[in-house]
């Protein structure tokens, strides 16, 4: 014992430290609390980076990364109030409503609701949320019913059990991830800079956000499309679409690799193979998501839904970049918020660089398609009009098979986002903003123009395939 002490004990402070601040994190502060939430975050990203830097074994961090989720399992999210529409969805979803058709806010008025705790659940949800209608994809509102089937009328049982789905899925990035990482010969630790990130630890297991399930298609399409089994990566994708909307993104920037697919097996660079296994692809990925959304269908979900989603583009701003530079010059020349007209032209820009990225950008390897996929989904998020701090979650775990890191240090530093939560009436601070965006671009613009980073991390900036 005492010889084991003196050779880990550095590693076993480590986890001891770790493991009281995520303690301290789900259980004692709220998001109110930003100074010292900003404290305990940064603490934890430095305890956690040198704790991988360490010789720590894969199973040592594996175990670590479990039993810090596990920290959380009793704990309510402090830092989002969107579990609670997740609890309602999930309850009027196992008492037969469809959840898409009704509003909160309505049924409150009514006083007629058919689910336990409306009214707890509609104050912890908040009146913005109650407001809206869900816009929550049907693999999303699967799990929410699970929640509600096995918790019945506990908040918190609806909190443990959605925690263990999202842990579920982390167990199951971490299983294909490492995989995948070993399959294009790169460091089998870079996935711990996912599986240990604090962000992705306090955001989705604590927090609650099923970025993390999504993630986990996402990972597992990659890796199955790596090994040539492209209609089971089609499925897998068309999964994480009906997770959350956005791997939508990748659609056209797949279409480089499923072509080479297909003209892998007859020796050429461009073959009619190549086509059918890009159509073929496409049509299961579609046709996963209609099935999965097919229950739900009908003339007002599809009004409810898109009217939710265009909010997004038109009337929600939080934690944007470009889009509060547009915004200020609007208030300069014309005088007031521009948000309606620019949020219409903004993806339109967004459709027009993915466009180029999937047609004049080589995408034809595995690690290259993963990186474009990466550079996708950032134009989207650094032109969006909101950027919530789970987002990070989808760049994050792409970036651990490239040469780029950037979304490590985004991971850090979107924790000043928080500030805006220093008000009582929640006002951003801009400053802080941007000094958010100012660390991530000038890291994004150094490794855009030398493929290489300011800050040299063991293991991850190992040098990887172009």
């Amino acid at each position: 014992m005492q010889t084991l002490w003196k050779q880990h004990r550095i590693s076993i402070m480590l986890f001891i430290l770790i493991s009281v601040l995520y303690s301290t994190f789900a259980y004692a502060i709220s998001r109110t609390d930003v100074y010292l939430v900003i404290a305990i975050w940064i603490t934890l990203f430095a305890s956690t980076y040198y704790l991988i830097a360490r010789n720590t074994t894969i199973n040592s961090l594996a175990l670590a990364a479990l039993g810090f989720r596990m920290l959380f399992v009793l704990a309510i999210p402090n830092l989002s109030q969107d579990f609670y529409r997740f609890l309602w969805d999930g309850r009027l979803l196992l008492a037969g409503y469809n959840p898409y058709l009704s509003l909160p806010e309505v049924w409150i008025s009514q006083g007629n609701t058919p689910i336990a705790q409306a009214q707890e659940l509609y104050n912890g949800m908040g009146t913005l949320n109650g407001s809206h209608f869900t816009n929550y994809p049907p693999i999303s509102q699967f799990c929410y019913g699970i929640a509600a089937f096995f918790a019945g009328k506990s908040i918190l049982g609806g909190a443990f059990v959605l925690r263990l789905l999202i842990i579920a899925a982390d167990v199951g990035t971490f299983f294909f991830g490492r995989k995948l990482l070993k399959a294009l010969q790169l460091p089998e630790k870079n996935i711990f800079w996912y599986i240990l990130n604090p962000f992705v630890i306090i955001e989705l297991t604590g927090n609650l956000h099923f970025e993390a399930v999504m993630v986990f298609f996402i990972i597992w399409a990659l890796y199955l499309l790596h090994k040539g089994y492209w209609y089971w990566a089609a499925v897998a994708l068309g999964l994480s679409v009906t997770v959350k909307l956005i791997p939508l993104l990748f659609l056209p920037l797949l279409f480089q690799k499923l072509l080479t697919l297909g003209a892998q097996k007859e020796n050429k660079h461009f073959s009619l193979q190549g086509i059918g296994v890009a159509l073929g692809f496409y049509t299961i990925t579609l046709g996963t998501i209609l099935v999965l959304f097919l229950p739900f269908l009908s003339i007002e979900f599809l009004a409810n839904f898109s009217k939710t989603i265009s909010l997004w583009f038109q009337n929600f701003e939080f934690n944007a970049s470009i889009y509060y530079m547009i915004r200020w010059i609007g208030y300069q020349t014309i005088g007031w918020n521009i948000i309606g007209t620019v949020g219409k032209i903004l993806p339109l820009v967004v459709i027009g660089i993915l466009l180029i990225l999937s047609f004049f950008r080589k995408n034809q390897t595995t690690v290259q398609l993963i990186t474009v996929l990466m550079l996708g989904v950032c134009t989207y998020y650094f032109l969006s009009t909101t950027v919530h701090p789970w987002y990070l979650a989808v760049p994050l775990s792409l970036c651990i098979f490239t040469r780029y890191k950037f979304p490590i240090l985004w991971s850090l530093t979107i924790i000043l986002s928080y500030t805006a939560y220093i008000h009582p009436q929640f006002s951003e601070n801009l400053w802080m903003v941007a000094l958010e965006y100012l660390v991530v671009f000038g890291i994004f613009m150094v490794e855009i123009i030398k493929n290489t980073t300011l800050i040299s991390l063991p293991s991850i900036y190992a040098q990887h395939q172009s």
